[in-house]
């Protein structure tokens, strides 16, 4: 179960890709001026390479160097969760997001809907969507448009965009992000067209399960999920050191 949930981690990373990464071992340092927590956090998996304290203090330097706060993110149980106390980290439970997130995993759902769409490009639809802009900063153009192989599903109603989708797939793995419904069109059924178009999508790409990343206090979208038939595999959640307050 953990070298599954370090794997399925890893590859999330890989489809989320952080503007600056360094590799820290088997770690990975991650700054993307701010965007997104997991894109500017550091993955503590596996083994640093060095002693967890020397290693928390480089997750600290990088942090520092590049102008966001130190954090961890870390499979909640864990190995290194458990170390972290004892070198002076706590939870941030004052993440705004939501400390503690659920890893689902589910089978790719693939179908077929007039009003979805794949593209190979984002639109401005899309964008004013899944990142409440249609002029991204550059950060914000990297973390959603990078990785192995990304498509941006769209759903169209009264010639607008109404629904949009990220996708990404990094070898088996569809990680699915972004999942955003315009208000005045919700109760539609375009979520899930959404999930299903995006999983048609990935599938003929070589993608065989799907993973979804959910604050555990997202329970509307839980409960989305949870009638898609995914489960939850594991949880993660990011740690911040005592003596640096991170906002």
């Amino acid at each position: 179960m953990k070298d599954d949930a370090e794997q399925i981690e890893r590859a999330c990373a890989d489809a989320w890709p952080a503007q600056i990464e360094r590799p820290l071992g088997q770690w990975r340092l991650r700054a993307a001026g701010g965007f997104t927590g997991r894109a500017n956090s550091a993955l503590a998996l596996g083994d640093p390479g060095t002693t967890m304290g020397d290693a928390l203090h480089s997750v600290c330097d990088f942090a520092h160097v590049h102008g966001i706060d130190p954090v961890v993110q870390v499979i909640q149980g864990g190995r290194v969760e458990r170390e972290l106390p004892a070198h002076g980290w706590r939870p941030y439970d004052e993440y705004a997001n939501g400390n503690v997130v659920s890893v689902l995993v589910g089978e790719v759902t693939a179908g077929s809907d007039d009003r979805v769409r794949v593209l190979d490009a984002p639109t401005p639809g899309w964008w004013r969507l899944t990142a409440d802009t249609t002029e991204p900063t550059e950060a914000q153009r990297h973390v959603l448009t990078g990785g192995p192989l990304v498509g941006y599903g769209v759903a169209e109603a009264d010639g607008h965009t109404a629904g949009a989708v990220r996708g990404a797939v990094a070898g088996d793995v569809l990680l699915v992000a972004r999942l955003a419904v315009d208000p005045g069109y919700r109760r539609r059924g375009l979520a899930t067209a959404l999930m299903a178009g995006i999983g048609d999508w990935a599938a003929t790409h070589g993608a065989t399960r799907c993973v979804l990343q959910v604050s555990v206090g997202n329970t509307e979208a839980l409960a989305l999920y949870e009638g898609l038939g995914f489960r939850e595999h594991h949880r993660y959640r990011y740690w911040v050191p005592w003596k640096d307050r991170a906002s």
